[in-house]
């Protein structure tokens, strides 16, 4: 049998800042992201990998709960004391919020939520921070 890949695409507003980039980033900024899901498997006896629905049921509550939020990392210590301060839409991560984090973070949730299905066999993910710059990672499942 051939594996086949299928995929389905993201999109949500979300702030964020590098507090140790030497440029522009380490300011407080935003980007329209955008998240490409790629699930590669065996098809079933229907002919499809996974429903469509489905990956939609795993992956859109991440992506609400990131949707016009500030992504702040847990040892930013200006932006936990601003938001201390001033409660607003706010996502703690034990991560630098880079685009490649992003997309290791988004990765190891959705491989989680897939790990119980035996006809997949590898995840990708691919977060594009801005129209023409992403980042992609890719595990098996049997990585998990």
């Amino acid at each position: 049998m051939a594996l086949t890949r299928i995929a389905k695409e993201f999109r949500w507003e979300m702030g964020h800042r590098l507090p140790l980039h030497e440029g522009l980033c380490r300011n407080i900024h935003g980007h329209s992201y955008s998240m490409r899901v790629d699930i590669e498997g065996e098809t079933d006896e229907y002919g499809m990998v996974m429903d469509y629905y489905d990956i939609k049921t795993i992956v859109q509550p991440i992506v609400d709960m990131l949707d016009h939020a500030f992504l702040c990392d847990e040892d930013d210590e200006i932006m936990k004391e601003f938001f201390r301060t001033n409660p607003m839409k706010t996502v703690f991560v034990p991560f630098y919020t880079t685009a490649e984090n992003i997309a290791l973070y988004m990765l190891e949730k959705v491989c989680m939520a897939l790990a119980d299905k035996k006809n997949i066999g590898k995840v990708m993910i691919r977060v594009y921070e801005t129209e023409k710059t992403y980042a992609e990672v890719e595990r098996s499942i049997a990585q998990i």
